[in-house]
């Protein structure tokens, strides 16, 4: 019965890196998978996680499923995270929420809750956008529709061509929103323009579904949830997929929440029986050490603020080292890369053609997206002034 199924192409983006772990070259440079690394090229462990860690080894006295809801801790405490301590939809008890098998999971139980209310709904996505969300949200029987995002000549958002687009947006639609740090172009919103798309979303009847899988990697926690907040705030109904791989490094983990801002209590209570039956269909329960290493971190005023500075010093280091990139790219290019700086998160755009990337590969052992996407958190002091001179190199070649 198997033998009729094809061998399917590898992800780009995995593929890519599986390319570069197999490149005998001691100058390789990675920035392909959407990782945080640290100067010494490694995907650290949070002290403060590891401190939580310690302490639920010693006092964990089972290994019962999750309820399938999740741990209670860690969807009150990712409730207070991502809306605020006084968030006015949380003090009125319209936000309910349910644990998930990392970002990706909350992507698709926000998917599987759409398509139960409104089977085959259309959901407009960026462009460009995270190329799984289509996969994720379409698996469930969600239709598809685009509008323009970023603006390759500026390096910026095309605002003008993004509104012009979701004019076209109705009733029953729903708009899949980057909450901060934009997956891949780095171009965020700023909090006027998050006020227009909720001016739209009042006129027209659309759902907003925020993805904020960057929370505090941009330019701090409550800066890069404000324009999410302002949603929650103006709006009766906002679907949220959040995710603790980048934040709080528990990528292998799989820790994530989908949150439900709902018109009423009532409504946020049915929606959170929806997901746990939609959960039940898909994985039954979800995994629980990221989610009580979490909470841990979450609902611990020590550890709490142990991870914060950490995590300012991780948002501290990105936003530095696109400072000295374009500064190095600038000496050895002659070029403008301005933009670089100007855009927050892990990722950015160099500019380069998919020939030129190619090149950067093949002759340097440079790693990116054929799209020129890099993972600026994968520059560090040792390969920089290499990364650099390499793009300078295939841009003077033509």
């Amino acid at each position: 019965m198997l033998e009729c199924l094809p061998q399917v192409p590898e992800d780009s983006i995995l593929g890519l890196a599986a390319a570069c772990r197999a490149d005998p070259n001691p100058r390789k440079v990675d920035l392909t998978l959407g990782v945080y690394m640290n100067e010494e090229g490694l995907c650290p462990v949070f002290d403060a996680i590891r401190l939580a860690q310690d302490a639920l080894v010693q006092a964990e006295r089972t290994k019962v499923y999750m309820p399938p809801a999740g741990d209670p801790d860690f969807n009150s405490g990712m409730q207070q995270l991502v809306l605020g301590l006084g968030s006015p939809a949380l003090l009125d008890g319209r936000v309910s929420s349910i644990q998930t098998p990392g970002g990706c999971g909350a992507l698709r139980i926000g998917a599987e809750i759409i398509n139960a209310a409104a089977p085959g709904a259309r959901v407009w996505v960026s462009d460009p956008t995270w190329p799984v969300h289509i996969p994720l949200l379409g698996s469930v029987g969600l239709q598809f529709a685009t509008y323009r995002y970023y603006d390759p000549a500026s390096h910026g958002v095309n605002f003008d061509a993004l509104v012009e687009d979701l004019r076209a947006a109705r009733h029953g639609d729903v708009v899949l929103l980057h909450g901060c740090c934009h997956n891949p172009c780095g171009a965020d919103l700023s909090l006027e323009q998050w006020a227009e798309i909720a001016d739209m979303a009042e006129s027209q009847g659309f759902l907003p579904f925020v993805d904020i899988a960057y929370q505090g990697l941009g330019d701090g926690l409550d800066a890069d949830a404000a324009g999410l907040r302002l949603l929650v705030e103006r709006l009766p109904e906002v679907l949220i997929a959040a995710s603790c791989s980048k934040n709080m490094g528990l990528y292998r983990e799989r820790t994530g929440a989908t949150l439900f801002v709902s018109a009423n209590p009532a409504s946020a209570a049915a929606l959170r029986t929806q997901a746990q039956v939609a959960a039940r269909r898909i994985y039954s329960m979800p995994p629980a050490h990221g989610a009580l290493l979490a909470a841990r971190v979450l609902q611990d005023d020590e550890l709490n603020a142990n991870w914060r500075n950490e995590l300012e010093a991780m948002c501290w280091r990105i936003n530095g080292l696109r400072t000295s990139l374009v500064s190095k790219l600038e000496q050895c290019t002659g070029r403008d890369f301005g933009f670089i700086e100007r855009e927050k998160g892990m990722f950015s755009f160099l500019g380069l053609s998919a020939a030129q990337a190619l090149a950067l590969r093949e002759q340097y052992s440079v790693y990116m997206l054929d799209s020129s996407r890099i993972n600026v958190a994968g520059i560090n002091g040792a390969n920089i002034d290499y990364l650099a001179e390499s793009v300078g190199k295939v841009l003077q070649a033509g």
